[in-house]
């Protein structure tokens, strides 16, 4: 129910500022009156409101958009999203700049509640970061493996860095001799690293394909087509 003033007027709930310390559910329940273009999140209790993007921002994020599309059109049962909402716990609702993760009918771990928000852990989740590095790289990162996110990628344009972390071996996965990255969760998943640093959008869309034409690709295709036959 929503709180009414004496003349039985809705009243706004507070506004929400970085800082802020709350639960997911009285968070969810404040940023429901934001419109869907602001981008506030709650990481480990703590609220942050996004600042405007920039170009190194906007730009890597549209790159590796377009890597993950392309990964997703070639492989079924993969979904992906840009700045979605995320609810992983009672102490945090990020938005990451982008995730893909499997339909539960492909044996996803998430799954769409009545308000189309995604609930649990994406597969895979990334971060562009330049101002929220110190957020990116520390506080969202506990929250990403303590929910059960299995591959977190960070791109820090500043540094030019990508930090690929590989949750169940707490380890982080390593480019080969060429720069290329390959996900162990999606395999055939390769992001050229050079590619997307230079922005070079037809050598970066170029590894996609050859990662998508691998045998190792081609396996997980069937193993996920397995597990949907399977369901009742």
């Amino acid at each position: 129910m929503k709180p009414t003033t004496r003349k039985g007027q809705a009243r706004p709930l507070p506004p929400l500022h970085n800082g802020d310390e709350m639960t997911q559910e009285e968070f969810h329940r404040r940023y429901e009156q934001y419109p869907d273009n602001i981008k506030i999140e709650l990481i480990g209790g703590v609220v942050y409101v996004a600042s405007p993007m920039k170009l190194p921002h906007g730009a890597s994020s549209r790159l590796l958009a377009g890597v993950f599309f392309l990964y997703q059109a070639g492989t079924p049962g993969v979904e992906g999203g840009d700045n979605m909402t995320a609810i992983l716990g009672p102490n945090s609702e990020p938005q990451p700049d982008l995730m893909m993760w499997l339909l539960e009918d492909y044996g996803g771990q998430s799954r769409y509640n009545e308000e189309n928000y995604l609930v649990g852990a994406p597969e895979l989740a990334a971060e562009v970061a330049h101002s929220t590095k110190a957020i990116d790289m520390h506080r969202k990162k506990r929250d990403y493996m303590e929910a059960g996110v299995q591959e977190y990628l960070v791109y820090c344009t500043e540094e030019e860095e990508i930090h690929w972390f590989h949750f169940p071996s707490k380890g982080k996965l390593k480019p080969d001799r060429n720069g290329v990255w390959k996900s162990r969760v999606f395999p055939g998943l390769w992001i050229d690293g050079p590619a997307l640093i230079a922005r070079d959008s037809p050598r970066l869309l170029d590894c996609v394909e050859k990662g998508l034409a691998t045998p190792e690709h081609a396996a997980f295709v069937r193993r996920l087509e397995q597990r949907r036959s399977r369901q009742p």
